[in-house]
Parts: C-alpha cells; sequence; structure tokens
C-alpha cells in the first residue's frame, strides 16, 4: 500500500506562494489517514461478527436437530460401554427352575482412605478398628501417619457400617459405590453358585467376576449387556435343594460322617433337582481354599461333582445289566457262587457264603461278589469297558461348572482280568458321584443316555441308545427288589415304589492299599420304578452308626439307606409325587426268558 505523506512538497510549496498556513495540510491528511484506518476496522469487526454469528447459528442448529432426534426416537438403556477404560460392573441375576433368586445384586459402597487430607489419623484408626475387628489399628495407623497417598479399608461395608464411619467425622475417610454380589439364600446351593470376586477396580465402581460355579462357567454371559439383564435360570428347584442339604447335614451327624453328598437328577431331561455336598459355605462370605492337606477336608471341595470314590456295589447292575442286553442271561439263569473264586493270584469272596450258585436276581437282591464276576466274565473284558464308557465313566461329566472337569474317573490303564473283576463289584475305577447318577438315569431312561445339566429347559439333542430297553427295564426292576427283599429294606418308603441299589467300598491309603474302618458308602435309587422320573444319589464319607443289636456298624444298608429314605419322604411330596396305597402299587416281576440257563466256572 502506498502511503499518502502528511506534508506533500508540492502542496506546501504552493500554499506558501499564496500566504496560506502549511501545517493545515499536515492536519488535513492526519485526519484523512485516521478516517481510512477506522473504516477497515470497522470493516474488519463487522466480518468477525458475522462470522460468530454464523457459527453460533450453525452450533444451535446443529443441538436442536440432535434434541428432536432424541425426542423423537424410542428411549433405550445403552448396550455397550463409551468408553473401554470404564468398568464394566452389572452382572444378571440367577434363579432357580421356578424364578426366584438365587444370586443378585445390591448396590453398597467401598470405604477408602487419602491419608494426607485426615485431621486425627490416630483416632481414625482407633475407631475403625472398633468399627470393623479384624482390621489391625497399628497397621492402619502407619498407613494414614506414612507417605501413602490413597489406601483401601474395605471393598464393601454395610449400611450401618458406613453411618458408623460417617459418624467419625474424618475428612480424609471417603465413599464409593459399587455394586456387589448378593446371595439371599446364605449356604443353599452354595457349591453350584460358587461366588465371585472383585475385578478392576476404581473407587466409584467394581467389575465382579466369577471364580467358581455356575457363576465362573458362565461369567461372560452373566456380564453381556446384550443379554438386557435377563436371568440364567438353573434348573435347581430352590425349595428341594433346601430341604435336601437339611436332611443330609441331619443325616451326615447321625451317622458321624466326615462328608455327605447328594443328587437329584430328572431322568427324562438330566436336569439336576438339586444336589448339596456337606460341609459347605456361605458364598456370602466364601473361605480361603485350603493349600495343605487333604483338599476334600475344605468346605468348597464339592463331593458330588469332584469327588472321585470306588462306589462299590452299585456298580453290579452295570454287567448284569450288560449280559441281560446280550441275551447272555436273565433274571432266573443260576450262576456258579462258589465263594472264594480265584484269579491269578488275587482271590475275590462273598460277605457271606451263599452257596454254590444263585439266580442273577438274587446276586443282585443280596449282592454277590463272586456272582457279579462271574456275569463280568461271561460279557467279557472288552465289552465290560466299553460298556462303561459308553455310560460315561471315563469322561468329566459335562456339567456347566468350573469344578466339572476336575471330577474325570480314574480309569485303570491296564484292564486285565482282575481289574475287569473288581471293577464289576466297584472297585478299581473312581468316579463321582454324580457320574453314578447319569449311569442310573441311562438305565431309568429305557437305556437311552442321560447327559446331566444346570440350565432349565434347555434344548438338547437326544441321547444315544447304550442298552435296550427290554434290559434296561429288568434292571430297574431288580433293583426294585433289592429295596423290597434285598440290602435297602429301610428305603422302601412306602407308595413311592424305590428301586435302588447299595455300595460300600473301603477307602485306599495314600501309598497304597485300604484302610480297614474308613468306607465310603452309597445308595443309588430310582423312583417310581413302575415309571422311572427321578434318581437320588447319597453318598457318606467314612459314617459310623450301630445297628439294632448296638454293634457298630458302616454298611450303607445302615448308614446311607435310612438317610436316602428320609431325604424321599421329604422330597417325594415337593416333586408332586403322591404316594399310593399298597392297592395301587402295580406288580414289578423282572422279565425272564423263555429258558434258564444254569452258568457254571
Amino acid at each position: 500500500m502506498i502511503r499518502t505523506p502528511l506534508r506533500p512538497l508540492a502542496r506546501i510549496l504552493r500554499a506558501r506562494d499564496k500566504g496560506e498556513n502549511p501545517d493545515a495540510i499536515e492536519a488535513e491528511n492526519r485526519a484523512a489517514r485516521h478516517a481510512q484506518i477506522q473504516d477497515r476496522a470497522r470493516k474488519r469487526a463487522e466480518s468477525r461478527l458475522k462470522m460468530t454469528a454464523a457459527l453460533f447459528m450453525i452450533a444451535f442448529a446443529t443441538v436442536g436437530l440432535r434434541m428432536g432426534a432424541l425426542a423423537s426416537g424410542q428411549p433405550s438403556e445403552p448396550r455397550v460401554q463409551s468408553s473401554g477404560a470404564q468398568i464394566i460392573s452389572q452382572r444378571a441375576d440367577i434363579t432357580d427352575r421356578h424364578g426366584r433368586v438365587l444370586a443378585t445384586n445390591l448396590l453398597t459402597h467401598s470405604l477408602y482412605a487419602h491419608p494426607h487430607q485426615m485431621v486425627e489419623p490416630e483416632r481414625a484408626a482407633h475407631e475403625l478398628a472398633r468399627i470393623f475387628p479384624d482390621l489391625d489399628e497399628d497397621r492402619m495407623l502407619r498407613d494414614f501417619t506414612g507417605k501413602r497417598t490413597f489406601l483401601w479399608v474395605r471393598k464393601k461395608i454395610s449400611p450401618e457400617q458406613m453411618q458408623a464411619v460417617h459418624d467419625i467425622g474424618e475428612p480424609g475417610l471417603l465413599f464409593g459405590p459399587r455394586e456387589m454380589r448378593l446371595y439371599p439364600n446364605g449356604r443353599v446351593a452354595s457349591h453350584i453358585l460358587g461366588g465371585t470376586r472383585f475385578g478392576q477396580e476404581g473407587v466409584s465402581s467394581a467389575e465382579v467376576l466369577g471364580m467358581a460355579g455356575v457363576e465362573k462357567a458362565f461369567d461372560s454371559w452373566l456380564r453381556d449387556p446384550a443379554n438386557d439383564g435377563a436371568p440364567l435360570r438353573l434348573s435347581i428347584d430352590l425349595t428341594i435343594q433346601s430341604a435336601m442339604e437339611e436332611v443330609l447335614a441331619n443325616g451326615m451327624s447321625v451317622m458321624n460322617a466326615k462328608g455327605a453328598t447328594s443328587i437329584l437328577m430328572e431322568v427324562a431331561t438330566g436336569e439336576v433337582l438339586a444336589m448339596a455336598s456337606l460341609p459347605d459355605f456361605d458364598p456370602n462370605d466364601r473361605p480361603r481354599p485350603l493349600l495343605t492337606g487333604d483338599p476334600s477336608d475344605s468346605p468348597l471341595f464339592n463331593r458330588a461333582v469332584q469327588g472321585q470314590y470306588e462306589l462299590g456295589s452299585t456298580f453290579k447292575i452295570f454287567p448284569v445289566a450288560q449280559a441281560i442286553d446280550q441275551g447272555l442271561v436273565n433274571p432266573a439263569t443260576q450262576i456258579n457262587t462258589v465263594s472264594p473264586m480265584t484269579i491269578g493270584k488275587y482271590r475275590i469272596r462273598d460277605f457271606y457264603n451263599y452257596g454254590r450258585q444263585m439266580s442273577v436276581a438274587d446276586i443282585i437282591v443280596k449282592s454277590s461278589n463272586v456272582g457279579t464276576v462271574r456275569i463280568a466274565q461271561m460279557v467279557g473284558v472288552e465289552r465290560q469297558r466299553q460298556f462303561l464308557q459308553d455310560l460315561g465313566f471315563f469322561e468329566a461329566t459335562p456339567l456347566e461348572m468350573t469344578e466339572a472337569p476336575t471330577g474325570r474317573p480314574l480309569v485303570p490303564q491296564r484292564w486285565p482280568a482282575v481289574t475287569a473283576a473288581t471293577v464289576s463289584f466297584g472297585h478299581g475305577l473312581a468316579a463321582s458321584p454324580l457320574h453314578l447318577a447319569s449311569a442310573y438315569a441311562t438305565l431309568a431312561n429305557d437305556g437311552i443316555r442321560v447327559r446331566p445339566t444346570l440350565v432349565h429347559g434347555r434344548n438338547r439333542a437326544a441321547g444315544e441308545r447304550v442298552i435296550s430297553q427290554r434290559a434296561a427295564d429288568t434292571s430297574v426292576a431288580l433293583l426294585r427288589q433289592v429295596v423290597t427283599n434285598g440290602t435297602a429294606r429301610t428305603a422302601n418308603v412306602e407308595g413311592y415304589e424305590i428301586a435302588g441299589k447299595t455300595g460300600t467300598a473301603d477307602k485306599p491309603r495314600p501309598g497304597g492299599g485300604y484302610y480297614d474302618k474308613k468306607n465310603v458308602t452309597t445308595f443309588a435309587s430310582v423312583f417310581p420304578a413302575s415309571d422311572p422320573k427321578y434318581v437320588l444319589v447319597v453318598t457318606l464319607d467314612e459314617p459310623t452308626a450301630r445297628n439294632v443289636n448296638g454293634v457298630e456298624t458302616r454298611t450303607a444298608g445302615t448308614t446311607t439307606v435310612p438317610v436316602a429314605a428320609e431325604l424321599i419322604r421329604r422330597i417325594a411330596p415337593l416333586l408332586g409325587l403322591r404316594p399310593q396305597t399298597e392297592q395301587e402299587l402295580p406288580v414289578i416281576e423282572p422279565r425272564h426268558g423263555d429258558a434258564v440257563r444254569l452258568v457254571s466256572n
């Protein structure tokens, strides 16, 4: 830009020639220049104002359009977190098959401290130790007076505790809202539910993660916002579960047992209606796992799933069912039962001397080891092994719990003749009570494989056939005779047609061999026998009782069977089963073949 000089020489010379004052020219030029500067400044200001107004109009229009869109849309909760750094704290409820809450969320608070903001750290430490007796007052005082700027005091506190802390009046003690997992029924179904722990934590929220049971098995599903908060519905019935735990605890106490477990399963679906393991725990205050000693001594140990026991004579029905299926025997077939019998360098004997021969039905009713081994020999080693594999005894149960894979049966690596013999009467192969319940459910389900589940109403493929319906029905009829005429007479609950088999097995020593006075006793049952709907397995660990003569006894018939009978009396009405009178009860007879075969050694 060319600037106009304030005192142009030509005009000054002309002004002097005319006698005019040259300073007026300078004043005139200065005024003109100032006017130009003001004009340019005004134009720039006007441009900026117009631009600012345009920006405000665009912003207000954008906000208005967004508000209009939100107002015209349907309200909905956000499905995903807006930031990956946020803590997902919401967790779905868990209910029983009828929708009753087993696990839910509770809004509570955490307690943390900013020591640098404390006015009276000594008083705060003393009062906190009074409110929370498990806290160490001296350690808190060191933390409060040290260099730390933040520390957790308690991860979750009750409203009463929160009020007590608030009454201290210490500005350095602060509260943060968070959700915690609540189990309103306390110890009921504790092993099934498992429990939770905190994952990522902040002062205003905490991530709740499953750490055992179905809480861990379904952890991702329970935390998935896409499920819209739908609860996880389990197959168990809260009322039946509570009754089972109460009766089992009383039976465990009366029989002086170290532990106990029980499983009630629906035959048609494999759904577990109740499953208890004692001792148990409160998942609201889950104890720490044992680091030394026998794992089964811990209340966290789930005997129904993780327990690996030799289940004794409850196995005897399997070689008999297989032999019937293959047409080798029928219930009336006579079997050589001379005791003892020798296999290699081993001798197998019966508890009583049953004579030279017995029928297949009597072998089951009287629980003859020798007779069972003879039948297993007829079946053959490879076919016996395959049958047990088809029943699920070589794999972990598919139950929806994190503990299920740890209960994989202990199967012999080699299967010589002596192993086949001992396995036929429940020794040499260790499995969980849940494996046994599944196998008995298969027999009760007309020979079609039943796999257990803890989820209610899930559509699952039908199981494969393991044995014929004829063999399965005959097996259940034989089990009914065990209750009416055999070792489980005390389980003959009037009106409910109980069929089952007892099993008493010595506990193995860690270094080899077996204990003399330590047993695991089991009663596996099916009811009603004429139309099987349920399977019940009860197992006691190291029970002792006294018979009518006051003699100490450890057999299943005198320890576990009475407990199972009381369980059925309590839960059968809850299942909607009406007790039948003697006139209404059908007559169940094993299916005899056309010919009776005499089998000898």
